[in-house]
């Protein structure tokens, strides 16, 4: 276990209990007291726990882990689920992505593909995004006409929020979104833990011909606390092999495109 997966092992199993004790978080991930000692204390630098005399307490049991936490989580899969997604691209599209760390995988493939990565001249593709470390990323590529929408910026997330970016959406059309969502649900739609980020994923969504969902099959079948868009707004799922084949079955009977890999 390298240092980040350690990290977001620290971090889900405080959420999960709300305390923890170096001794016993040493033994269960099979590393020194020192070397947990040294992660906590990383962690609290950054306001994310509280430590104590013999370990930490979360600050709060439903935080949600920041961004460059998550991106050890199935990682594998992300990568094929961003090489998937990428293929639904074709040059000259105008693209909408939000945050995430699927997402953010779609950005870096599309960016090496064959009709992008080899491409010559500038402004092969057009980017609409609220993500700045998909910003910071695309914003080097000649080949990628980008553009940011205005906003706040959430720091688990790195996505610009607030009514700037509403209105920076409103005035554009886009040939397809890919959205990261922290559930899907064939009954409900896609939603996220944070109302701030569903909003701009619904105004993302609905300025789109075209709505891709790209997950990993952890989020399918689950629900979560803002609504970003009924399913019947949702074109094509790009998700892993893991999903189950029920959840898979009622996705397609609602006329959904489900690709897995």
């Amino acid at each position: 276990m390298n240092r980040y997966e350690r990290l977001n092992a620290l971090l889900e199993l405080l959420a999960e209990r709300g305390k923890i004790e170096v001794d016993d978080i040493a033994e269960e991930l099979d590393v020194s007291g020192a070397t947990i000692r040294r992660d906590l204390d990383h962690l609290a630098e950054q306001q994310l726990l509280t430590r104590t005399r013999g370990g930490a307490v979360a600050h709060s049991v439903a935080y949600d882990l920041p961004l460059r936490y998550k991106t050890v989580r199935r990682a594998g899969e992300k990568q094929r689920i961003g090489r998937a997604a990428a293929g639904q691209v074709a040059r000259g599209a105008v693209v909408g992505m939000n945050g995430g760390t699927t997402t953010t995988e779609v950005a870096r493939a599309l960016i090496t593909s064959a009709d992008v990565g080899g491409a010559e001249g500038d402004g092969v593709i057009t980017v609409v995004t609220n993500a700045l470390n998909i910003a910071n990323e695309l914003a080097v590529r000649p080949q990628v006409k980008l553009v940011v929408t205005g906003g706040v910026a959430r720091p688990q997330s790195y996505e610009l929020m607030s009514p700037l970016a509403g209105r920076i959406l409103s005035g554009l059309s886009l040939d397809v979104t890919f959205l990261g969502v922290d559930a899907i649900d064939p009954d409900v739609g896609a939603s996220a833990h944070h109302e701030g980020e569903a909003d701009i994923n619904r105004m993302l969504a609905e300025r789109a011909r075209k709505v891709v969902v790209v997950t990993d099959s952890s989020k399918i079948g689950t629900r979560a606390f803002a609504s970003i868009c009924a399913i019947s707004q949702v074109h094509v799922l790009v998700t892993d092999t893991d999903a189950r084949e029920e959840d898979v079955r009622r996705f397609r009977e609602r006329g959904v495109e489900v690709v897995q890999v």
